[in-house]
Order: structure tokens, then C-alpha cells, then sequence
């Protein structure tokens, strides 16, 4: 679908109906309520699109941060939302009609289109999504999303957050990547950091620095006794994701600490009414070793493992981005990438805007002035921190076929490579995840020679 077809959705436009209905079935809205259908064209105008959606908070009030919904307090009242008005236009898409009625309605309008094109462009795993729905619903909820780096867990969580919002469940999402070095120098410090920004999500007014200095215990029962008082007690149930979860793995005490709490908070559901308000979202890269297996949250709940792309959906992500791809271009193209949700996005948001093509993306994808340069120059300093994985992967990409575990190349270090989505596995052997890979680090690790 493409951007300019999304505006003149927002905007008032005639659009195809087709077109118009899948929107409108994506943001949950009825058309025959807000549109204006033309027989004869099967064009659709828009009569009230922005005043229908604003009444639909869970699509289209988030203010703050849209493609995670990650801060349910701060959708606006109805009263507080600024007026919809036709006349508006977004000025950066719409070059010949600019008129702007004041900032805080192009602000609106911009988190309406944001909305939309997220919905747009997100390709459903199936049977992903549905179980995950099901599972979230279900008191004192651990739902892991395990996946590696640009993946699609991030959008997973979303969708999970929106669909619970729905429902009137209270939500906040915290990214551990927000915290800073001061906040981990102790676990009482991080767990001082994790309740407050989880009370400042629901504009809690009780303090958390007044809560730990009069209650007793350590760190971590001063934590549930605050979750108890006041987070969990409420009419809905509160869900709480947390996500870059493996930010804490290289700080043993807190990582132990936190992660076995997580545990007994979701066992605790099992016995005690308060605890089965909570329901967990984890997204993680890794598995975390270094914890008692019986205390580990990665051994309990419900794990997701996120998969590829595959042809079909790739073939259906092209022709949202406006493509006229075929099979044979999409095999092309996964020649080189695979289903890798980041690197399949990228090449054709790239080539749907008209900044290359698919021949100029393969012949460049794994140089440094291709679109893929920040992607694997991440996955090359990760290598550089650990001299058994990159010695590992050196002998991996080197080689024309499949390398058999052995002494040098055991299963723990497969499954660490693994994690970082460089390789794919198979029962006694190891290979590049994908050709982009193979070809790229190739080079590299000949030019360091």
C-alpha cells in the first residue's frame, strides 16, 4: 500500500474501496459509519475519518511513542484531543495542498498516519499472534518472546499490548536500555529504578524513595510489597512487558536477582490472588545461564520463537510497499537475505521509495556503502567481544559447506551464535544464517588476515 494512498485515507480523499475497507478492518473502524461509497467508481471518500477514529482510543491515541503503545496513561480524553478537520494535510506528503490549521492538529494527524502504516506493513507469523492473544489473557501470564536482534520482537510486543489495550487492560512497557549506568550499580538501586518508572507510567503519587525508606526487608521485598499495594490492586489486570531483557545479562548479581523474581511473581499467581493481576511480557536475544534452572523465568511460561519471513508473506510485504514483484523477484531477493524481517523491510521500503533497485541492493548488500552497512557492522563489534565466537564464526563462513560440531566448534558455542541469528543449525552441523552473511563477514575476516 502505498504512503500516498494512507494520506488521502487520513485526509478525506477518495481511495479504492477495497483499499478503504482493509484500513478500516485494520484500525477496527465501520465503514459504512464514516465513509461516503461511490457505486459506480468504487471510490470512497472519507466523510468523518478522523473524528470516527479518535473515538477508538486503542488504535489511534497513543501520543508518545506509536509503533510500541507502550504508555497507556497517556491517552488523551476525547474532550482533550484536538478537532478533527478536513481540511487538514500533512505538508511533508501532500506538496499541493498545505493547509495546516494549527501544530497540535498536524501532531494528531501524524500519530493517526503513523498508526496506520504500522498496522500496514506488519506481517503476521500465524499461528503466532492468536496464541500469544489467548496466552496474555490467562491470569499471572509469562509470556517470553525469544528472538535475535531486528527480528520483529519489538512489533510482536506491540500488537500484544494493543489487542490487551482493548480489552481495558492497564499496560506499561519498559525498555531496560533506558536505564543508566548509576541505575545498575546495585540491584537496590536498579529495583528502586524499575518500580519508579512503572508508578510514573500510572501517575502513581506514592513515592517509591518514601515506600523503600519505611518499609523493611531487602531490595527485593520492598519491591513486591510495592507492586502489591499499589500496581496489582485495581479492576483490570496490569501487563507488563519488558523488553531488550538481555541488557542485565553481563551484571551477574542484578541479573540473577531480577530474573528469579520474575520467576516467583509468576509462580506466586498460583496461590495468591493479588499476583494474578500481573501478567509479564519478556523479549529476550539469549537464554541466561548463569541462574538456577528452578529459579530461571526461561525454563516457565509460554516461550515464542519468532520465524522468518516466508515466500508468501514476502511477496505480500512487497506489494503493500506499492511493488510490482513477482516469484521470481522475491526468490531473488531471499537468495541473499533469507525471510529476515529488518533486511526483507529494508530493501523494500528502499526500493518502493525509488532510491535503488533490486539489482543495485544485491550487487551492494554486503559492502559499505549498501543499505545493510549499520546492520552488519553491528553484528561484527558483537563478534569482536567474545574471541571464541568470532574464531568460531571465522571457520563457519570460510567454509564452501556445513561444518560438523566438534571439539572446536561445540554445541554451546553454536547455540551462542545462534542467538545472535548468524547461523543456522542442524542436528550435527552449522552453516551462515544467510548468503549476506557468508559473503560479508568473508571479506572481513580475509581482509583482517
Amino acid at each position: 500500500m502505498a504512503r500516498s494512498t494512507v494520506v488521502n485515507f487520513l485526509t478525506g480523499k477518495p481511495v479504492d474501496r477495497a483499499v478503504f475497507e482493509d484500513i478500516c478492518v485494520r484500525l477496527s473502524l465501520n465503514c459504512g459509519e464514516i465513509a461516503e461509497f461511490d457505486i459506480e467508481t468504487s471510490l470512497v471518500s472519507a466523510k468523518e475519518t478522523q473524528m470516527e477514529s479518535s473515538r477508538n482510543y486503542g488504535d489511534l491515541e497513543e501520543a508518545d511513542d506509536v509503533s510500541t503503545f507502550q504508555d497507556s496513561r497517556e491517552k488523551p480524553s476525547q474532550a482533550e484531543a484536538p478537532k478533527p478537520v478536513r481540511s487538514i494535510h500533512l505538508s511533508s506528503l501532500d506538496k499541493e495542498d498545505k493547509i495546516i490549521e494549527s501544530k497540535e492538529q498536524l501532531e494528531y494527524l501524524s500519530v493517526v498516519e503513523a498508526q496506520v502504516m504500522d498496522f500496514t506493513f506488519y506481517v503476521e507469523r500465524p499461528p503466532i499472534e492468536e496464541r500469544c492473544y489467548l496466552e496474555i489473557l490467562k491470569p499471572g501470564c509469562l509470556l517470553r518472546i525469544k528472538a535475535p536482534w531486528q527480528t520483529g520482537k519489538t512489533e510482536l510486543m506491540s500488537r500484544i499490548i494493543h489487542y490487551i489495550e482493548q480489552k481495558g487492560y492497564r499496560t506499561a512497557v519498559l525498555n531496560l536500555r533506558d536505564a543508566t549506568q548509576e541505575d545498575f550499580n546495585n540491584l537496590d538501586k536498579f529495583l528502586q529504578w524499575f518500580c519508579t518508572i512503572v508508578a510514573d507510567r500510572f501517575e502513581l503519587t506514592t513515592s517509591v524513595e518514601e515506600h523503600w525508606r519505611k518499609s523493611i526487608g531487602n531490595s527485593k521485598i520492598k519491591c513486591r510489597s510495592y507492586f502489591e499495594k499499589y500496581l496489582l490492586p485495581g479492576e483490570s489486570p496490569l501487563v507488563l512487558a519488558l523488553d531488550e531483557v538481555d541488557r542485565i545479562f553481563s551484571i551477574r548479581e542484578i541479573a540473577s536477582e531480577f530474573l528469579g523474581m520474575l520467576r516467583t511473581w509468576h509462580e506466586d499467581a498460583k496461590t495468591r490472588q493479588v499476583w494474578r493481576q500481573l501478567r509479564l511480557v519478556v523479549l529476550h536475544s539469549e537464554i541466561y545461564t548463569e541462574v538456577d534452572i528452578n529459579q530461571s523465568p526461561f525454563n516457565a511460561g509460554y516461550e515464542v520463537m519468532l520465524t522468518d519471513f516466508n515466500q508468501e508473506q514476502v511477496l505480500s510485504l512487497a506489494q503493500r510497499y506499492g511493488l510490482n514483484f513477482d516469484t521470481a523477484k522475491v526468490m531473488q531477493l531471499m537468495a541473499t537475505v533469507g525471510g529476515h524481517p529488518y533486511l526483507v523491510k529494508e530493501a523494500l521500503k528502499q526500493i518502493g521509495q525509488k532510491d535503488t533497485t533490486l539489482e543495485e541492493v544485491l550487487q551492494t548488500s554486503h559492502t559499505a556503502w549498501g543499505i545493510y552497512s549499520r546492520h552488519l557492522e553491528r553484528h561484527w563489534r558483537n563478534l569482536q567481544s567474545n574471541s571464541e565466537l568470532i574464531h568460531a564464526f571465522e571457520k563457519i563462513v570460510l567454509a564452501n559447506s556445513p561444518v560438523e560440531f566438534n571439539s572446536q566448534l561445540n554445541q554451546s558455542i553454536a547455540i551462542k551464535l545462534n542467538d545472535f541469528g548468524l547461523v543456522k543449525l542442524s542436528s550435527n552441523s552449522i552453516m551462515p544464517r544467510y548468503e549476506l552473511y557468508r559473503h560479508y563477514f568473508r571479506e572481513r575476516f580475509k581482509n583482517n588476515v
